[in-house]
């Protein structure tokens, strides 16, 4: 009696332990454990996005939302609208942009800030931590018709964006930079002219404050979705997000849209003698 107790103990105990330990051995699940992407990141040619900026050419984010619309989207893809310009060209509308999204994320940190140190041992902190656990390695990403995208340690008071790498993304090709957080040296971003759409400002350097997580994945920008590849469009009415494979079809319906506008302005100009402006043009 005693034996077939023991025997139908083992017996239960490995019923209950077999799915774990299967569970252990499937290497499904082993993949999710290392950690895993469920959206994809598909990559565009520099040909293709040249060709999909190009329809998007002179259309606003009010045009373009009406072409979500028309595409079964609606209120899709708009950020928050507390996501804004930094500054604008009412004239030239310079502060407009259109392009194509790599994005990154940074997270903020749990490691300790630096003690109160030397000058010199700082700035090798400082040094060191821009390096290794808060770098730029979306950099060799941008090329002509990029938008950098950044959803970024959404309460930490740090200019990841700055007057000076703001302009050295610029050099390689940025046509503009959004971010759900903050950036700094604003005052010499507005002088320098480089379009930047942000919550808020920043003060904090990047080392002690945030890390990067990751590049050309899928982020939150604003409330929306963005995935590299993927349109942007800014202007003074805000930002949108538009999903590349439903791009052609939107951007078609809002030129459609713009064009009617233009036209009826004109007309509009002319009735109360008005010159015409870059608006209508």
């Amino acid at each position: 009696m005693k034996s077939k107790t023991i025997a139908l103990a083992v017996t239960t105990l490995l019923i209950l332990t077999a799915p774990a330990l299967t569970q252990q051995k499937d290497p499904a699940v082993e993949q999710l454990r290392k950690g895993k992407n469920f959206i994809p990141t598909k990559i565009y040619s520099q040909k293709e996005d040249t060709e999909i900026i190009k329809l998007f050419e002179r259309l606003r984010v009010a045009d373009v939302s009406d072409g979500m619309d028309k595409a079964g989207l609606k209120n899709i893809g708009l950020m928050s609208p507390e996501i804004h310009p930094l500054w604008k060209d009412t004239t030239h509308y310079t502060h407009r942009i259109i392009g194509v999204a790599v994005t990154t994320r940074y997270v903020p940190t749990n490691k300790p800030h630096a003690p109160a140190m030397e000058t010199k041992q700082f700035d090798e902190w400082v040094s060191s931590t821009y390096n290794t656990l808060t770098p730029e390695p979306f950099t060799p990403l941008i090329r002509p018709g990029t938008i950098l995208v950044f959803d970024d340690a959404p309460d930490s008071d740090v200019g990841t964006i700055g007057s000076n790498n703001i302009m050295g993304w610029k050099v390689a090709g940025c046509v503009g930079v959004v971010t759900n957080n903050t950036a700094r040296d604003t005052d010499e971003i507005i002088t320098e002219k480089v379009p930047l759409y942000f919550r808020k400002v920043g003060r904090g350097i990047r080392p002690g404050r945030n890390e990067i997580e990751s590049v050309n994945r899928p982020i939150v920008c604003g409330g929306v979705l963005v995935r590299p590849g993927d349109v942007i469009v800014a202007d003074g009415d805000g930002v949108i997000c538009v999903p590349r494979e439903k791009a052609k079809e939107v951007a078609e319906c809002a030129h459609s849209i713009l064009d009617a506008d233009k036209a009826g302005r004109r007309n509009l100009y002319k009735r109360l003698g008005l010159p015409e402006d870059d608006s209508v043009k």
